[in-house]
């Protein structure tokens, strides 16, 4: 057990609803010093400069104090994820991000969307004409249409990758990285928004700063009934995972998009039109996005945790596929303005392969 002097800790396990920063899960393990509440990886990273008599496992301790230092040892292989995830070159600044996270999150399910369709470029504000195309993996798509008039534009197709430049302090948020590594929770339950939560257990979370970004508050990235469910996008994840079908909702609701579902299953089709994410990691870990790091020549898994809006969400046929729907007709902007209502990224999952 390690002590510090003067003050007093109350407690090392802060309520799910108790005082204190909200947590994106509320994971990090906490300490209540004179009523103030901090998080044991500020008190690693030195956040906290006052003193206070306590304890809490060493283990602990070691196990923070190391995860930071391999943090701040590799920084730019959290940037290897986010271009192995993105198919841009992500490059680190000291200036402002080129990017948020929700920006991020936007490109990274576009391109899939818009993979989907057939396309191959689409254009973003700030970065001009992205390549839908992987240079390190084989197209999985038809060959696209040409493209016009405020929607993904047919640019360039010489295959070079957009750059993005993102400043690392500014786009993570330390504070709320956990390692969930040596973490196994078999049958413990948990819950975000009424909706069961697995939590990535043998992964590596590096949070994103996306507190009080978002007008409403941090609500959605609680624990409590306003919370939205957690889901998981990893690469690929298309309507070949689940005929479209959505449980327990009225006919009446959307009537384009159950037309769909029947054309789908009368055509044996079974790619939908939309975003496909999954609330089971396993599964997102199966069609996840995969790199070898120059940093240190391992191969890395990489997957987004997100927060998905349950009003913009619809169940496929499979339990563990869930779908944010994109209506036919929806011009470039429209279809981003749906992403962007509906997903809301919070973590950055990495995994030894």
């Amino acid at each position: 057990m390690l002590s510090f002097q003067v003050g007093q800790v109350v407690s090392n396990d802060r309520p799910a609803a108790g005082p204190g920063p909200a947590a994106p899960g509320s994971e990090s393990e906490s300490v209540c010093v004179d009523n103030s509440w901090f998080l044991l990886p500020q008190l690693v990273a030195g956040s906290f400069t006052g003193s206070f008599t306590g304890s809490f496992p060493r283990s602990s301790f070691l196990s923070l104090r190391s995860e930071s230092r391999s943090r701040m040892s590799a920084p730019r292989l959290n940037l290897e994820a986010l271009s192995a995830l993105s198919g841009c070159d992500v490059q680190p600044t000291t200036g402002p991000s080129q990017l948020s996270p929700q920006d991020f999150v936007n490109i990274v399910a576009l391109k899939e969307f818009y993979k989907q369709q057939g396309f191959k470029q689409l254009e973003y504000p700030s970065l001009g004409t992205l390549s839908l195309q992987d240079l390190d993996t084989q197209d999985l798509y038809s060959s696209p249409g040409a493209l016009t008039g405020g929607t993904p534009s047919a640019g360039p197709e010489d295959g070079s990758k957009a750059t993005i430049r993102i400043n690392p302090e500014d786009f993570f948020h330390p504070q709320y990285d956990y390692d969930f590594t040596s973490i196994k929770d078999g049958d413990k339950a948990f819950l975000r928004g009424d909706e069961r939560y697995l939590r990535p257990c043998g992964w590596n979370r590096l949070g994103l700063r996306v507190t009080q970004r978002y007008e409403g508050g941090d609500s959605w990235l609680g624990t409590g009934k306003d919370a939205w469910p957690v889901s998981y996008h990893g690469q690929n994840m298309d309507g070949s995972l689940g005929i479209i079908l959505t449980r327990g909702e009225s006919a009446g609701e959307e009537p384009e998009f159950l037309d769909a579902a029947a054309a789908s299953l009368v055509s044996g089709g079974t790619r939908g039109r939309g975003v496909y994410s999954t609330p089971d990691v396993a599964t997102a870990e199966a069609h996840c996005k995969s790199f070898k790091s120059k940093v240190d020549g391992k191969t890395y898994k990489v997957v987004l945790q997100n927060r998905l809006n349950p009003e913009k969400r619809r169940r496929c046929q499979r339990e563990d596929v869930w779908l944010v729907y994109v209506p036919m007709g929806h011009s470039h902007l429209q279809t981003r303005a749906v992403v962007q209502e509906a997903i809301r990224p919070y973590g950055l999952l990495l995994k030894e392969a």
